[in-house]
């Protein structure tokens, strides 16, 4: 048995972006569906946030929810070399007076069903255990998806316009072949959690550190609720894959890799599994083609060092659901009217990702740079906080490129329209 069902906006995945950009647009009184694979609460990594999260979060209307929560407070990112000294750390409220220089680390489990209950309070209607397996194309437009519930039906929604916001999956980019992989960003990670590790004194309890092994290799240590630490590693596949495959016996190792690891794990208990995944360093061709538009991971992903996932998530999710409601008020759902939102998403990624490769050269240091030109110190923390959309970091990037190879931008990601120009 089918079933036709017709929406103004159906959204792909239930997650931070495609809730954030089903609540806006529900809000806006559009008729929205979010169709997410999974039942939630489930497990996804990415407990830390940025600063800049913090302005989504107001205009979803979350802020207190997520104050009365409990959630770990972060109030600065800190940076460990491998004999365990500590970086002066980059505190936000130095910088940044306002609510949102206090940020959170969070458990994405709860805080993703957080975004997806406001979505749904908004009116969005969402559907869970839901498999998009489609895309529906007439006169090379999506004008909607094909999909099936928990019980295995198989059915269509028609919509105007699509939002893919899959995640990693990223349905669009599998489907159309248009996914590439940044031509040298290629890591791989290795996680788990402890149980009852060591935290820092004060104010740096809930800060995400930074700690460096060989050869750019990193350690992220994120402390949450609940004595519980998310504790992870980033480097080369060749580099970890060196003398064994498997995830534990290689964390145990580089665990004695840093001074600072070894002694806050060494309080802990790690507890769950080791998840390991690579090659995550992508962006689509084009962010959005007749009918459909991309955000979040289904359509860029950087690198976790600097934590911007989440945010570009909200952020893209936001932008989007703006845009979608201004291609409604003009009635045109083609690729172009979602040139302004790939220009100002892209140049935000484009930031960011100019630091991820400083970070991982050789040649680079934050206090190299920062001793040169102190001037620069709020421009990057700027950067560090997430203040990345419609921002000019010319000087501070030219600045950067002195000590390290920065990349030119990518000349993909816009639009159909704008990527064949």
């Amino acid at each position: 048995m089918s079933k036709n069902l017709e929406y103004d906006v159906i959204v792909i995945g239930g997650g931070p972006s495609g809730s954030t950009a089903g609540a806006l647009l529900a809000e806006k009184g559009r008729k929205v569906v979010v169709l997410e694979k999974e039942k939630f609460p489930r497990y996804h990594v990415g407990e830390s946030l940025m600063p800049f999260c913090y302005f989504t979060f107001e205009r979803l209307g979350v802020v207190d929810e997520l104050n009365r929560r409990g959630y770990t407070k972060k109030h600065s990112v800190q940076f460990v070399t491998r004999d365990g000294n500590i970086s002066a750390p980059f505190y936000f409220f130095q910088h940044f007076d306002h609510p949102a220089a206090t940020t959170w680390q969070v458990k994405r489990s709860e805080f993703d069903e957080l975004l997806l209950d406001n979505a749904r309070a908004k009116g969005a209607e969402v559907r869970e255990e839901t498999q998009v397996k489609d895309f529906i194309y007439e006169q090379g437009k999506v004008v909607g998806v094909k999909a099936a519930g928990s019980d295995g039906i198989d059915y269509e929604l028609r919509a105007p316009i699509t939002v893919d916001a899959s995640g990693r999956d990223a349905l669009y980019q599998v489907k159309s072949r248009t996914r590439k992989r940044d031509p040298k960003l290629n890591k791989i990670a290795i996680w788990t959690l402890y149980k009852g590790a060591k935290r820092d004194p004060g104010l740096d309890e809930g800060a995400t550190t930074v700690a460096y092994l060989d050869g750019k290799g990193w350690f992220w240590n994120i402390p949450m609720k609940d004595d519980i630490v998310s504790s992870g590693i980033v480097a080369e596949r060749d580099y970890l894959y060196s003398g064994t495959r498997d995830p534990r016996e290689i964390f145990e190792r580089e665990i004695e890799n840093n001074l600072w690891i070894k002694d806050h794990l060494s309080e802990g208990e790690q507890f769950g599994e080791y998840w390991v995944t690579g090659e995550y360093s992508y962006r689509s061709e084009r962010c959005a083609a007749d009918g459909v538009v991309l955000i979040g991971d289904a359509f860029a992903f950087l690198d976790p060092v600097f934590s911007s996932g989440v945010f570009l998530a909200l952020k893209s999710g936001e932008m989007a659901a703006d845009a979608i409601d201004q291609a409604f008020a003009q009635n045109d759902f083609s690729s172009s009217s979602f040139n302004e939102y790939g220009e100002r998403l892209c140049l935000a990624i484009e930031n960011m990702r100019k630091l991820v490769y400083a970070f991982y050269d050789d040649n680079f240091s934050f206090g190299d740079l920062v001793r040169k030109y102190g001037d620069l110190r709020g421009k990057l923390t700027d950067c560090l906080i997430g203040d990345l959309v419609d921002k000019d970091y010319t000087r501070l990037m030219e600045a950067v490129g002195e000590f390290a190879d920065i990349p030119e931008p990518l000349s993909y990601g816009r639009t159909e329209a704008a990527s064949s120009a």
